[in-house]
């Protein structure tokens, strides 16, 4: 394993990340393996922590603790999601230092019911980064409009922000703004800009999964072979496209004379990261996400499995600037399929808030049932 992650970072500048955690990869080792063994930096959100949780035995120590301290719900999943998060920063503080605070950071969502809460996303924000109290933690802020503000005022104070749930271009061009707007906040108040970093998650396969659906109804209401075959042709195809086009947008923006003027101060540039990587179509590579973007200055973080499969069988080739002129002609032709990318992707940021409020609102109920019982088999 250690070869092909060092080389893809050593040799083609771009950092795997761990799209896991659980308390039982903690105690077994399985993290600090991974680091090892090349792994740079950890992500979670509130789907992998209500997973973790609500499985096994290894919570309920510290569980039956919190209960008899009388704290509900929120108070205690965030007691153990800090402790994780803590102990996950502390294996990847070594890396953090090497970097220079480039990688070695471990990612903390705030609420995703504050997606549409400026104020309360800027607070909780603050107030998670205190209590986890290490320097490479990342508090993670959706890209939604309500998120723009809480992005740049974070930046502004010091935080360091990974900006989730980013599916569009456009949204994109406005984050990196917002990043940079509140790098410049915090270097006209004379605060140090050098040790505030952030990432920008993009996401993938989720472009593919709704668009292939689109195309698949359009492939069912035509009996045309030579139509059937052009429309198929163009599935599997959305995710990467739109992808190499904000990588494109990516090396434009750090290259101009505002970001220049921050960078003389130390300033670091907001690495793009590839998110939701895994394959969710089993007629496609098990490695489509990530072969398929490789580039410079970028980070890819995957779910176990996604990792072991590209260790085993991935390809090193720098693949992220290549045949961009494809993917704007690939975008080209679902307009012309009548499929509109702005209104897909606005509908897929909403679906993955809601990804996120299900399983939260699913754990912190779990754990108030949980809760009762501990409570009452305390009292016997």
């Amino acid at each position: 394993m250690a070869n092909k992650l060092i080389r893809l970072y050593e040799e083609f500048g771009q950092s795997m990340w761990y799209d896991n955690i659980s308390r039982a990869e903690l105690d077994a080792g399985e993290i600090q393996s991974l680091v090892d063994s090349g792994i740079r930096g950890l992500t979670s959100n509130p789907s992998i922590f209500q997973k973790a949780i609500t499985s096994g035995t290894a919570y309920d120590a510290q569980f039956a603790e919190l209960v008899q301290q009388g704290l509900g719900p929120v108070e205690i999943y965030e007691a153990m999601a800090v402790e994780d998060i803590r102990r996950a920063a502390d294996i990847l503080r070594p890396i953090y230092d090497e970097s220079g605070g480039e990688d070695g950071y471990v990612s903390l969502e705030v609420s995703p019911l504050l997606a549409n809460d400026t104020q309360g996303t800027i607070e909780e924000a603050a107030r998670l980064f205190k209590m986890v109290d290490r320097p490479n933690l990342m508090i993670k802020i959706p890209a939604t409009d309500a998120g723009l503000p809480a992005i740049e005022e974070s930046i502004a104070s010091g935080i360091n922000v990974n900006v989730t749930l980013l599916f569009s271009c456009d949204m994109y061009a406005r984050v990196m703004d917002a990043y940079i707007r509140g790098l410049e906040r915090r270097a006209g108040a004379g605060e140090d800009i050098s040790r505030v970093a952030s990432v920008a998650s993009f996401f993938v396969s989720r472009v593919d999964t709704m668009i292939d659906d689109m195309l698949d109804a359009k492939i069912a209401e035509t009996d045309d072979p030579a139509r059937q075959e052009e429309l198929r042709a163009l599935k599997g195809k959305a995710g990467i496209a739109n992808a190499q086009l904000a990588y494109k947008l990516f090396v434009d923006r750090f290259k101009a004379e505002d970001f220049r003027r921050l960078a003389e101060r130390g300033a670091k540039i907001q690495r793009l990261l590839w998110g939701s990587t895994s394959t969710k179509n089993p007629d496609y590579s098990d490695v489509l996400y990530v072969d398929n973007l490789i580039g410079p200055n970028t980070i890819n973080t995957a779910p176990p499995e996604t990792i072991k499969a590209f260790v085993d069988h991935g390809a090193l080739a720098t693949t992220l600037t290549e045949d961009v002129s494809d993917a704007e002609q690939v975008m080209q032709a679902l307009a012309r399929e009548g499929i509109d990318i702005d209104a897909v992707t606005d509908k897929l940021l909403q679906d993955g808030v809601e990804k996120f409020v299900k399983p939260f609102n699913s754990l912190l109920e779990s754990i108030a049932e949980k809760a009762r019982a501990t409570a009452g088999t305390t009292a016997d």
